[in-house]
């Protein structure tokens, strides 16, 4: 799983104690209602230009189908995460089933309601987005201007409604009005008051504005007031906000869509509260979670399609012996086989055989971090976090020793058991810098300590050394270097939220096409392939002179060995020579008895006097095929005499 770049960061010097926001690290279910902006300056489509690549789209219809893929990917990847989308500025007003008059919130119009996605409410997003369907004339922008007030008012009684116990509620705000209540001072209070109660219940108030060629977006008129940010998260970011552009030639849905993927984190927890033993009579706890886990397609459930809808199938499981009697749990014992006989063990005495001493993480010493190998990798790594839980101070203690190892370059080797009854591992504690460092080439990855699983003696492998390959010629490898020097990827660094599973993409689609009734699509994007006609573009010269310096040397050396070859054979030949024949006594053009000799009687026309037998005879000596006739076997020596003579 990737990480955002701004994420989890750290300040330098006397200030590395600071506290750090736990919730970026742990595994929660995610709400999030986006609050799309109708206006008329939203509905107005770009100006046309003669870029391909430029935005044709209002600003409205990207935020929509923005909001339509984002939809898209949680319905598959976070099936229980929320999700509802709310329009506001609208003339029409809904809220719920209210038949369309929204008193309570005038000019707001619950599109979808906050819940798990669906199938009906992607299909109603897809025709509002692609088909164009406004039967309801949802999209028209309400002749008053809109009260911010109503619209987070409203917001948090959906939010209160159905995602009250929920860890990360987030409220996506898209808009290009970077003042809507100018001159009202009124107005902007009840707004930072109604903000002001989002936060305080949790919810997470995020800003995408977009701005045009002509107008830049000013958080300062209102906006300030509504956003709450960390200022420790904001370091280095005076911009704030990211800022969508329209009509730039840089696509705003992608635009949005990149800006609101760097907002979800996944995440997988692996343990908590685990107690982090430094030295005798100094432990921390610590809190353990998975950033690096391989994302496979999930299987949760069976799908019955034998009727008109699918149904979600409701498997039983049982266990029957031989007489197809229920074996009820208790009669089930679990054993070894051990000298051809059952060694069966009660659930407690199992336990105890598992148990290998308390869970805990103790540091047994500290070594350079240039002695650990890149070979000793065994397992992924696991990325660990301060908790102040249970030992009061971990989070001051915790950042003082990241940042003692990262400046002498040192790693920590510890005894580590997960859980009460996991196998002991020995790790290797690494530091990893901030993702903003140069150096740090991670900008996936947050800031701070990892657990590096290290290999016991039985698990590395007794390799016998072999005697190294021969090594290509030194001009062959100065022109391969120029080509690698020119096909580094940006940065000479890999990305992998830049290229997505193919595999897994492929079976999301397969099963959005099925939720949806909608056709199997023929392919999809794949990004790992390579770009061929840019590999040419740069390299394609290279390549060319390449292969034609590997065809000479590799020509060069082919005759090198073919008269080694025969130097070999005539040293290696016995003294006693078989007595010719009379047709050879006679100049008939008997075998040839080296290369020499084969080749001469090739210039001379004499290869097809041959017999049969010594034809075979000179061919099997040389490694060619004694199958067919006369005339075959004539042919078939001529040539090679040709091509290797």
């Amino acid at each position: 799983m990737s990480w955002r770049k701004d994420e989890d960061e750290r300040l330098d010097g006397d200030e590395g104690d600071e506290e750090l926001d736990e919730n970026d690290y742990k595994t929660q279910k995610d709400a999030v209602l986006f609050a799309i902006d109708v206006s008329k300056s939203m509905l107005k489509p770009p100006q046309t230009t003669g870029d391909k690549k430029a935005d044709k789209d209002s600003a409205l219809t990207a935020a929509l189908t923005c909001a339509y893929q984002i939809m898209q990917q949680r319905i598959i990847s976070q099936p229980r995460d929320m999700m509802g989308v709310l329009l506001f500025g609208t003339e029409k007003s809904k809220f719920r089933d209210d038949s369309g008059s929204g008193t309570g919130y005038p000019h707001c119009y619950l599109l979808s309601d906050l819940d798990i996605p669906g199938a009906e409410d992607v299909k109603k997003l897809k025709a509002l987005v692609e088909d164009g369907e406004d039967e309801d004339e949802i999209m028209v922008p309400s002749k008053e201007p809109v009260i911010m007030s109503n619209m987070l008012f409203c917001a948090n009684q959906v939010f209160t409604t159905n995602a009250a116990n929920f860890g990360s509620r987030r409220l996506f705000i898209v808009t290009d009005n970077d003042d809507p209540h100018a001159g009202d001072k009124q107005a902007k209070s009840s707004a930072a008051v109604r903000a002001k109660d989002l936060y305080d219940l949790g919810v997470v108030i995020e800003l995408f504005p977009i701005s045009r060629e002509d107008k830049k977006f000013d958080l300062s008129k209102f906006y300030d007031d509504i956003i709450y940010r960390d200022p420790a998260a904001e370091a280095g970011q005076s911009e704030g906000p990211k800022t969508s552009k329209s009509g730039d030639g840089l696509t705003l849905l992608n635009s949005l869509i990149s800006n609101i993927n760097s907002k979800q984190t996944p995440k997988r927890s692996y343990f908590s509260n685990l107690p982090f033993e430094l030295a005798p009579g100094l432990t921390i706890s610590i809190k353990g979670y998975m950033p690096l886990t391989r994302q496979t397609p999930t299987r949760s459930c069976y799908v019955y399609e034998g009727e008109e809808q699918a149904q979600v199938v409701q498997s039983e499981t049982a266990q029957v012996d031989f007489a197809a009697r229920t074996v009820e749990k208790s009669e089930l014992r679990k054993g070894y086989k051990f000298g051809g006989e059952h060694i069966c063990f009660k659930p407690e005495e199992l336990a105890e055989l598992k148990q290998m001493g308390k869970k805990t993480l103790r540091i047994i010493g500290f070594k350079k971090r240039s002695k650990i190998p890149s070979w000793a990798s065994v397992k992924k790594s696991i990325f660990i976090f301060p908790s102040e839980e249970q030992y009061v101070g971990s989070t001051r203690v915790f950042s003082a020793l990241w940042q003692k190892l990262l400046k002498d370059d040192k790693v920590g080797i510890a005894w580590f058991v997960a859980r009460e009854n996991a196998h002991p591992v020995m790790v290797a504690i690494f530091p990893s810098g901030n993702p903003d460092d140069e150096e740090a080439n991670t900008p996936y990855l947050p800031a701070g300590l990892w657990l590096y699983p290290l290999p016991f003696a039985d698990d590395v492998r007794s390799v016998d050394h072999v005697t190294a390959p021969p090594r290509p010629a030194d001009e062959l490898t100065d022109q391969m270097r120029q080509v690698i020097q020119n096909l580094q990827l940006p940065k000479a660094m890999y990305d992998p939220r830049r290229y997505p599973n193919p595999s897994l993409q492929w079976h999301y689609k397969i099963l959005q096409a099925k939720a949806l009734d909608e056709e199997t699509p023929d392919a999809i994007d794949d990004l790992t392939l390579p770009k061929y006609r840019q590999i040419d573009k740069r390299v394609g010269g290279y390549l060319a002179e390449w292969k034609e310096m590997l065809a000479k040397k590799a020509n060069d050396l082919q005759n090198t060995r073919a008269f080694k070859r025969e130097f070999e054979e005539d040293d290696e030949r016995p003294a006693k020579r078989a007595k010719p024949s009379k047709k050879a006594a006679s100049g008939g053009g008997g075998p040839a008895n080296s290369n020499a000799d084969l080749k001469k009687a090739f210039e001379q026309g004499t290869l097809g006097k041959m017999t049969v037998a010594e034809l075979k005879d000179i061919m099997a000596s040389k490694g060619i095929s004694t199958a067919g006739r006369k005339a075959e076997l004539a042919e078939r020596l001529e040539q090679w005499v040709e091509e290797n003579l």
